[in-house]
């Protein structure tokens, strides 16, 4: 297993946070590392997601929605093949400091025989997470 996380304070309240984070159409004018999702947050269904790690080739995948609690945090589950092969969990988590100001976190847990082989481009992804965090929290602060 291995493990990929970046936070951020975002001086913002949740609500604001989370509409950003759930405004699928609106990823491609501020996110660099998500450039695109289609779907809805509804657990169980799935989404299509576009990422766009730094110097590394974009990427489309069809994760299934884990969670969805409004404010606090959206999950979903991709895969590779089936499961045990390269499987990755993704979390968008909001935690409030106050009713004006959250903890954003961004994480991700790899699991699966070909997780190993994959370190350059998990460091990729995970500079791409630190981008998105920073875009983020342009955004929720206007």
């Amino acid at each position: 297993m291995r493990e990929l996380r970046a936070d951020i304070d975002i001086d913002a309240p949740a609500d604001r946070v989370w509409g950003i984070l759930t405004d699928f159409p609106a990823y491609p004018e501020w996110n660099p590392f998500i450039t695109s999702i289609a779907g809805d947050t509804t657990p169980g269904s799935t989404l299509e997601v576009r990422i766009a790690p730094p110097g590394a080739n974009a990427r489309t995948f069809k994760p299934r929605v884990l969670a969805a609690e409004a404010g606090r945090e959206l999950r979903w589950l991709g895969r590779v093949l089936t499961a045990g092969v390269f499987d990755g969990e993704h979390s968008l988590r909001i935690e409030p400091i106050d009713d004006t100001r959250v903890h954003f976190v961004q994480s991700e847990r790899f699991r699966g025989i070909l997780v190993p082989l994959f370190g350059s481009t998990l460091e990729k992804t995970a500079r791409g997470f630190t981008a998105m965090n920073e875009a983020l929290k342009q955004r929720a602060e206007r």
